[in-house]
């Protein structure tokens, strides 16, 4: 059996959660075996409908992309002056914005999510985790210890306010800087919505920024089908409403499970909870035999990150603990 600190999934270049197909080579079963709570998406997502045959049969035209700005400039109180660009998930625009200035150095405070230090160095720029730099990149709420930031981080030429968890804490939002020259805040539909496998996400700043950003994205970078499905949910306010309120009862039961078997919490959100414990591997191991997938962490033996449980997988949770 392979070691539970091995990478189990051999396609991934870098650390992140999900990777069940490795996880499935190395402790069998099938997908439909397995609870994954290695991501933090939620596990109660946003009901789709409404989708009609020319989503799929028909290039996307540009009423379909202003419906959807729109739809978010409401939702995310985006401020006057600040464009927005939907592209195929937030990653994606990760990957374009090192080009948007000369290679220099970008300032990541780690531990945090690594596609943008690997999307940085991919470009030639020196990533450095404190000091003065040409480009700064701030997760807002943190992956994975839900480190929250303040206006005053946002401090260099160009600033990433990383927002794909802050859905659950609108009011925490650093949204109102969007309109700033050199600040571009990243909106990720696949946590809060639950929808990852749309692939939708958002980068909102000043205008001049966001141009860039679309040349380099091209045309018809978003689906028909994630063009009405995201509309659709961002003009749902109820739902998002009560979402906020199930996610933070469910956080805190798994806060108290996690405690009660001897875990100490050390940060997260409501989509996703960081405990300290004793033996991190050993605990995903023991996850892992009865098919309950965890997230843990090169950098640290101790740190072990939990997503919640469906409605129907608590009961096996708290069994295997």
């Amino acid at each position: 059996m392979a070691s539970p600190n091995k990478n189990l999934n051999p396609r991934a270049a870098r650390d992140h959660g999900g990777g069940l197909d490795g996880a499935i080579a190395s402790y069998g079963g099938t997908r439909a075996d397995w609870l994954d709570l290695s991501t933090g998406i939620n596990p109660r997502p946003y009901q789709m409908s409404g989708l009609i045959p020319s989503d799929w049969a028909e290039l996307p035209d540009h009423g379909a992309f202003e419906r959807l700005t729109d739809a978010a400039r409401q939702f995310w109180s985006v401020p006057a002056g600040a464009a927005i660009l939907p592209a195929p998930g937030a990653s994606a625009v990760i990957a374009r914005i090192p080009a948007l200035a000369a290679c220099g150095k970008v300032q990541i405070t780690t531990p945090t999510y690594n596609e943008h230090a690997a999307a940085f160095t991919a470009q030639g720029w020196t990533v450095q985790p404190d000091g003065p730099a040409e480009a700064r990149v701030i997760v807002h709420p943190n992956n994975p210890d839900g480190r929250l930031w303040s206006e005053a981080d946002a401090n260099a030429p160009l600033t990433v306010i990383d927002e794909s968890f802050c859905d659950i804490r609108p009011e925490a939002s650093l949204i109102h800087l969007a309109n700033r020259p050199g600040v571009i805040v990243l909106k990720s539909f696949g946590k809060f919505w639950g929808l990852a496998g749309l692939r939708l996400g958002f980068a909102i700043g000043h205008p001049d920024l966001i141009a860039r950003l679309n040349d380099l994205t091209g045309p018809w970078s978003v689906s028909g089908p994630a063009l009405r499905i995201g509309e659709q949910a961002l003009r749902d306010v109820d739902w998002a409403r009560t979402t906020r309120q199930h996610l933070t009862a469910e956080s805190d039961r798994l806060d108290r499970l996690l405690i009660n078997k001897g875990a100490t919490l050390t940060g997260g959100t409501s989509l996703f909870r960081l405990y300290t414990v004793d033996n991190a591997a050993q605990w995903q191991d023991r996850l892992a035999r009865v098919h309950i997938w965890s997230r843990v962490f090169p950098y640290s033996q101790t740190y072990l990150r939990l997503g919640l449980p469906p409605a129907d997988g608590w009961s096996r949770l708290e069994a295997a603990l």
